[in-house]
């Protein structure tokens, strides 16, 4: 993999937090912690752009014809989550 030297001043504070965060937190050096924070970050934007199409696509999918009780929605939910999409209803 290709690695990119960056340069990055951060405060006193914060120096101190990544030395703790390495003797606490088993991170080897700095890079590797700021790293790990990094993909921590990737994970989350990846977690809220998938929610936010999901939320997209119920919108655009319209009102249901159905009437359900909010029990029989989340069971549904929860059952396509399990199964994938299309299959659990």
């Amino acid at each position: 993999m290709l690695t990119v030297r960056k340069s990055l001043t951060i405060t006193q504070s914060q120096e101190e937090w990544i030395k703790f965060q390495m003797e606490k937190g088993g991170f080897a050096n700095e890079s590797e912690y700021l790293r790990h924070l990094i993909r921590m970050d990737e994970e989350q934007n990846r977690s809220f752009l998938m929610t936010k199409r999901a939320i997209q696509e119920g919108y655009d999918s319209g009102v249901s014809q159905r009437i359900r009780s909010v029990e029989e929605i989340m069971e549904s939910a929860l059952n396509r989550r399990e199964t994938g999409p299309n299959k659990g209803e």
